[in-house]
């Protein structure tokens, strides 16, 4: 199965993170986000790869070269993200004659669901979900006769009142004929939908509506740590970088080559901990965490549940809980986050300018790449920083600040 993977868009309710790097590039456990799409569709059977590129896309080229997990890789280039059915339609010369699947560069997906959806094409890939209006929502009717899967009649953008709460993922297996209907109109939001395509599928063949067990839709970056918690979880323990005699890695901790973990570090897995970075001494790093390349937790530093992207230093004395640092981010010491709300509701986060309910109990910072803080800096739940903000010593932010 000919796969076409979305990964040209800005990404820019994830900003500031995506401010110098495509989402789809961000760091998920030890992998970008696009790659694990990747890895889990052949093993789903694809046997091609059409990688659609836009913005920041050199990385994406280098990452993907001509050839991925054993199949080729062609790439595509859309200048302009005018949507979806635009995506496909720069994919459409790289595809040959036949059905294809298409798949959003900045979800995951997971593999038997996926398998299920190449076997029954043309197909789409649904999900029930408590808040329906905030996706693509699926009119279905009564499976046919020999069918376990119910038949898509239409898809509904973000409703006022949804029929159902079974939504779609943005997978999709169209027949061959779709690749002649990416000629689609703009719709009410101005682009070029994909979604066209799909009702177009449903009125000339039986479209299913697969379910998936598990699916996620990376678009915010609190939607980053559950991707980044749920392939942390994944990963099974292999020690290889260099640990101090009284240092103590519990359970499912990966420490790679290059990596070191000094005197006193208490380590509990599921953790990656990259190479080339350094822990401790007399640091905790707990619960999903990942310290990326070259990244420094120094002395007495503890952090949970976080990502420590390229070349991150939380230097000595500071806590970071449930927290996205960009490259290159400095905490001074004695930084201190704030992850929790002490109503105990939902921490919130502004996002395009709209206060936001992450639906997180416990939510701590997102930093841009570059941003440096001051000696003692106290950071409130839910607080974003911009690339390249600075802070004073003893300041606290309880509002956003934005890029400098």
């Amino acid at each position: 199965m000919q796969t076409v993977l979305l990964a040209a868009g800005q990404g820019t309710r994830m900003r500031p993170l995506t401010d110098n790097c495509a989402k789809p590039m961000l760091p998920v456990a030890d992998r970008p986000l696009v790659a694990h799409t990747a890895a889990t569709a052949v093993a789903a059977g694809a046997t091609k790869l059409v990688v659609v590129v836009g913005y920041e896309s050199a990385a994406v080229r280098e990452y993907f070269g001509s050839e991925y997990a054993g199949i080729p890789v062609e790439l595509a280039e859309q200048p302009d993200q005018r949507g979806t059915a635009d995506a496909v339609r720069a994919a459409q010369p790289h595809l040959e004659p036949g059905a294809f699947t298409v798949l959003n560069g900045d979800a995951l997906y997971d593999e038997e669901s996926l398998r299920e959806l190449y076997a029954n094409a043309p197909a789409v890939g649904s999900y029930r979900v408590d808040n329906p209006s905030s996706y693509g929502v699926l009119h279905t009717s009564e499976a046919e006769e020999g069918s376990p899967y119910q038949r898509v009649t239409g898809v509904t953008e973000k409703p006022a009142n949804p029929p159902s709460n079974l939504i779609n993922t943005g997978a999709y297996v169209f027949p061959p004929a779709a690749q002649e209907w990416l000629d689609v109109g703009e719709s009410e939001r101005g682009e070029l939908e994909l979604t066209d395509v799909l009702e177009r599928a449903c009125e000339r063949d039986t479209v299913v509506a697969v379910p998936f067990d598990r699916w996620l839709d990376v678009g915010r970056p609190w939607e980053l740590l559950a991707a980044n918690e749920w392939k942390v979880a994944e990963l099974e323990r292999d020690i290889r970088g260099e640990v101090h005699e009284s240092a103590e890695l519990r359970g499912a901790v990966v420490l790679e080559e290059g990596a070191t973990v000094d005197a006193g570090v208490v380590v509990e897995g599921p953790a990656l901990i990259q190479s080339g970075a350094s822990v401790g001494p007399n640091a905790y790093v707990r619960g999903a965490t990942v310290v990326g390349p070259d990244a420094t937790v120094g002395h007495a530093v503890e952090v949970k549940n976080s990502v420590l992207m390229r070349g991150a230093t939380v230097g000595h004395l500071s806590y970071v809980g449930d927290s996205l640092l960009g490259r290159d981010v400095n905490f001074g010491a004695g930084t201190t986050v704030a992850n929790l709300r002490h109503d105990d509701e939902p921490v919130r986060a502004l996002v395009k300018g709209e206060l936001t309910n992450t639906g997180r109990r416990k939510y701590g910072v997102v930093c841009g790449d570059d941003v440096k803080t001051g000696i003692q800096t106290s950071l409130n739940a839910g607080v974003t920083l911009g690339s390249g903000v600075r802070t004073g010593p003893a300041e606290e932010l309880m509002r956003d600040r934005p890029e400098e």
